[in-house]
């Protein structure tokens, strides 16, 4: 087979970046080494219920066109929801974000992360306080030391299970925004306040999970995705690229990777020693999503942040019920509780099912649940790329792998491939300014 693009991976960048290339009149292939598209976005139904598999993914943007392809590409296939997030802590429900809900916190807690935020703001100004050199000391210099020992700091390292003071903090400018100060004080006299307001409504497919946006997009190119196609060789070939599964060779003018860096690399031939090094040593967490089904309801919650190890070892528990009216059956609603995890810890040693007995007693005990018997369905998937993790190294070692691609003419487009962390909104901002950029 001759093409002139050969996309590798049919996951949510991938398919958006082989729609948008044929719609250029571009001959493209999606190689997909699985038996399905969708990547973390797709979503499996069983018993009348639907999941994410890659953990609860919603849509929404402050990229007005982004947000407004996803939702051309459903069309009626969606609901709007105006999100109730909370964070479990101490045994109440918080206001999502922290620092939004700071009249509901003890009263000694309350005290503590004000008077840390006002103490830190006034060294900040006085320049008594040095620029942070890595994530933990981002977070202090930012919102003070209360609010970095109550939420910051545990439920950071629950989710990236990995040091903060190990961390880089070059990514989280526009990511995690920095309160006004108005807004810290209001809230800890117990006025309303908002933040991260462009997710403050969001949608979601009614029908088919997460996993319907990706088949919407995929539609016009689904006769040019091979599944079951898993690239063994990538080789070059009279100034283009040979890709191989052992079986069949695919021939293209041009090669775009969407792949994890570490499932690409070992696909080449000639791979210098300190451009592996590299790439073994960029970080990522693993996700392991635990989905149960229950008769009767949950919370009028959208999603719930839990920084708390002793609650259990999930980071977020998210209610898809609440999201759509058609993703469990009459009477009944949905709970998926996400845990975080790297190769050779506890709980990638865990069976499945103690993870999910685990789970579902640690829900019953917080009240999440209200009992056991209320429990008619359950199952589990894990994901081993999930979260790219930015340790003290990343810059140095991304930078050697990317160069390494340059070099050889291949390009990185979308989450694992470039290694970032990317949302949903920002694979598919990564797709259109690739083809905008080729276009010229």
């Amino acid at each position: 087979m001759d093409v002139k693009s050969a996309i590798l991976g049919g996951g949510l960048t991938g398919v958006t970046l082989a729609r948008l290339l044929q719609d250029l009149g571009d001959e493209v292939t999606v190689l997909e080494r699985e038996e399905m598209i969708g990547g973390l976005c797709r979503s499996r139904t069983e018993a009348g219920f639907t999941f994410d598999v890659g953990g609860s993914h919603i849509i929404f943007s402050r990229d007005a066109e982004v947000l407004s392809f996803m939702l051309s590409v459903l069309g009626g296939n969606a609901d709007r929801r105006k999100r109730n997030t909370k964070i479990l802590y101490k045994g109440r429900y918080v206001k999502y974000p922290f620092e939004n809900g700071l009249y509901q916190l003890p009263a000694e807690d309350r005290f503590f992360c004000i008077n840390e935020f006002i103490k830190n703001l006034i060294a900040v100004e006085k320049g008594e306080i040095p620029p942070p050199t890595n994530f933990a000391e981002w977070i202090t210099y930012t919102f003070g030391r209360g609010i970095a020992e109550c939420y910051m700091v545990p439920y950071n390292e629950k989710i990236w299970n990995y040091p903060v003071d190990r961390m880089s903090h070059h990514w989280v400018e526009g990511r995690i925004p920095r309160p006004p100060v108005e807004d810290i004080i209001k809230s800890a006299i117990g006025i309303e306040t908002e933040g991260y307001v462009h997710q403050a409504v969001f949608s979601y497919p009614v029908e088919g999970g997460i996993e319907a946006l990706v088949r919407g997009i995929a539609e016009p190119v689904l006769p040019a995705i091979r599944t079951g196609f898993a690239v063994a060789s990538i080789r070059e070939d009279n100034g283009g690229f040979a890709i191989s599964d052992g079986r069949e060779t695919v021939h293209a003018d041009r090669l775009i990777s969407t792949i994890p860096l570490q499932n690409l690399l070992p696909c080449l031939q000639d791979v210098p020693p300190e451009v592996q090094a590299a790439c073994d040593a960029l970080r990522y967490n693993s996700l392991c999503s635990v989905f149960i089904g229950l008769a009767g309801e949950v919370p009028d919650i959208s999603w719930l942040y839990v920084p708390d190890e002793a609650t259990g070892l999930f980071n977020r528990v998210s209610f898809p019920s609440n999201y759509s009216r058609e993703v469990a059956p009459p009477g009944h609603s949905s709970i998926l509780a996400e845990i975080t995890y790297n190769d050779g810890d506890a709980v990638s040693r865990m069976p499945d099912a103690a993870v999910i007995d685990h789970t579902i007693q640690s829900l019953v005990a917080a009240g999440i649940i209200p009992s056991l018997d209320a429990v008619v369905y359950t199952g589990i998937e894990r994901q081993e790329f999930a979260y790219v993790v930015y340790d003290i190294d990343y810059l140095e070692n991304i930078e050697i792998v990317r160069e390494f691609c340059r070099e050889r003419g291949i390009d990185l487009v979308g989450r694992f491939s470039r290694f970032e962390y990317l949302n949903m909104d920002g694979c598919i901002r990564s797709a259109i300014d690739f083809v905008k950029a080729a276009k010229r």
